[in-house]
């Protein structure tokens, strides 16, 4: 049996969407885009140039988050966030693929939107009766 190291708490919604982030906000505005999102951090693709975080930087970062309505509609909703650099990968010579925790976490669970939903659409469902 293969035994996966996973430490996820919740999933992440994966979607690419522009991220902002600067160290302070005397500094000027870097853009990275949004790979996935869960309640607790964030992982983005940043440019390799001196505009990318290192680990254990402190910044601040602005985005957007759909949120999913129950008849599969969306609106962004936009978000503001301090947190830590915990990881920073290689992943091509031009970009890196950064991960922010977030100092305060988001007040709802952005991969599990879709399961809530279907989990009302089941509830709602009315009950067949058999005769």
């Amino acid at each position: 049996m293969i035994k996966i190291n996973e430490r996820r708490t919740e999933h992440r919604l994966e979607y690419y969407w522009p991220i902002w982030f600067t160290e302070n906000l005397d500094n000027a505005l870097s853009q990275g885009e949004m790979l996935d999102i869960s309640s607790r951090g964030a992982a983005f693709s940043s440019f390799i140039d001196g505009s990318c975080p290192y680990r254990g930087q402190r910044i601040i970062a602005y985005f957007s988050v759909p949120l999913f309505g129950l008849d599969a509609s969306f609106e962004m909703a936009n978000f503001t966030r301090s947190g830590r650099i915990c990881r920073v990968q290689e992943v091509h010579r031009f970009f890196r693929r950064v991960v922010l925790q977030f100092a305060e976490p988001l007040s709802f669970k952005p991969g599990e939107q879709g399961r809530a939903i279907i989990q009302l659409e089941e509830q709602e469902q009315p009950a067949i009766a058999t005769v």
